[in-house]
């Protein structure tokens, strides 16, 4: 295999749909995985690779199998994007520790597994590689209506990525974040549906929220995060490690 391969999480839809052909685009041989195995697959046939993979990220024998899988048909991994996630509107009081735990499982555990398996892999290699964190506006800031435990999942991404920065760099291995905004996806849209049942008010008032809380003055796209993942993972970002990079059309400033 000469072309780079790399892995992507939660691409049967959505933003990682997006980043596996933006990659695919670059001339990656993108690994794609997903929960859902018939959206992989879906994904996947859209791609000169067609290789698509099952993976629950919050199993970790999962993500390690994967990353040994690749290793193993490939003779390499260069970068890894954990972009698999989930959310449920609700308000702070009525979050139940069932709902707390599944938030945590899949959008930390789930990141911290795998970035484990890319990593082990990595290393064992030699070569070095890349690991992108799919984290959130949301990972930077507590004013977010209704995600409370998905606030509190993203922020611990952003620290994870830092710690994992720091660890890996003598490997070779550059770790960072992107942190989208209001992106529409399907995942947006049932948050859509969600937000206006919590507010008592139309989904179209909802979007109008969101587009206004946006200095430029649209919806983000699932491709506005793809090529920031592709340049992320690229080697115009070689020296950049441990951030965290803001992708949400001025929503949020830092």
């Amino acid at each position: 295999m000469n072309r780079p391969v790399v892995v992507v999480t939660g691409a049967g839809s959505g933003i990682g749909r997006a980043i596996a052909r933006e990659l695919a685009r670059r001339d990656y041989h993108v690994v794609v995985s997903d929960i859902d195995g018939e959206a992989a697959r879906t994904t996947a046939s859209e791609l000169a690779s067609g290789e698509s993979h099952r993976l629950d990220v919050t199993v970790p024998e999962d993500s390690s199998d994967l990353a040994s899988r690749v290793v193993t048909e490939h003779g390499r991994l260069d970068a890894w994007v954990s972009n698999a996630g989930i959310s449920k509107m609700h308000r702070f009081v009525e979050v139940t520790p069932a709902d707390l735990r599944r938030t945590f499982e899949v959008n930390a555990e789930g990141v911290f597994y795998c970035g484990q398996a890319a990593a082990r892999a990595m290393i064992s290699l030699g070569r070095g590689g890349v690991i992108v964190n799919t984290a959130s506006m949301a990972a930077k800031q507590g004013r977010v209506p209704f995600l409370a435990d998905y606030v509190a999942s993203k922020f611990a991404v952003m620290g994870l990525t830092q710690a994992m920065a720091f660890e890996l760099a003598a490997h070779k291995i550059r770790v960072n974040a992107v942190c989208p905004g209001f992106v529409a996806t399907p995942m947006q849209t049932r948050e859509l549906v969600w937000e206006a049942e919590l507010r008592g008010v139309s989904t179209e008032e909802v979007e109008r929220l969101w587009v206004n809380d946006t200095p430029l003055g649209r919806l983000e796209t699932p491709e506005d995060v793809a090529t920031a993942v592709a340049f992320l993972v690229s080697s115009d970002a070689a020296f950049i490690t441990g951030e965290s990079l803001s992708v949400n059309g001025g929503a949020y400033m830092d």
